[in-house]
């Protein structure tokens, strides 16, 4: 009897051992595939190819993106706004992001924050932002972008 027991403790602990193996490899993947939708958009825009950076944006009508005191709610009024606000090559300057901490909430969703700079000839804007992703069939997607600008020097 006391072998059974010893050997289902064993079954058990193996067993929850690789569970949190698992769900560990689980969250460093999403991280690594929300890393590559990050960088997919960071290309893009130093591309100058906003509609590739909006692949990384939900297509919906449920999409929201607030930065100072707008809030923009659908994927096309998010698309509108950015190639208004950034209509040329100038505008749009070097994008990079960085600084990014990525949080799984579950298996489909995760917080990122992070910060982000451009690098134009005539200034050098930059500040943070904090995105909520979703998986989708389609793979991992912005739902929510809230943005800030620092305060210009």
């Amino acid at each position: 009897m006391r072998l059974i027991c010893s050997a289902i403790s064993c079954l058990a602990a193996a067993v929850l051992g690789w569970t949190s193996l698992s769900a560990e490899s689980a969250k460093a993947e999403s991280a690594s595939e929300i890393r590559a939708v990050l960088s997919a958009q960071q290309d893009a825009w130093n591309r100058g190819d906003i509609e590739a950076f909006m692949n990384g944006y939900w297509r919906s009508d449920q999409t929201v993106f607030v930065s100072g005191n707008e809030v923009s709610r659908g994927w096309q009024k998010v698309l509108d706004r950015y190639k208004t606000k950034y209509s040329d090559r100038a505008k749009m300057g070097t994008l990079t992001f960085a600084d990014l901490d990525i949080t799984p909430l579950n298996n489909d969703s995760a917080v990122v924050l992070g910060s982000w700079e451009l690098k134009r000839a005539s200034d050098n804007p930059h500040g943070r932002f904090t995105l909520i992703f979703r998986r989708f069939p389609e793979g991992w997607k912005i739902v929510h972008d809230h943005t800030s600008a620092a305060s210009p020097p």
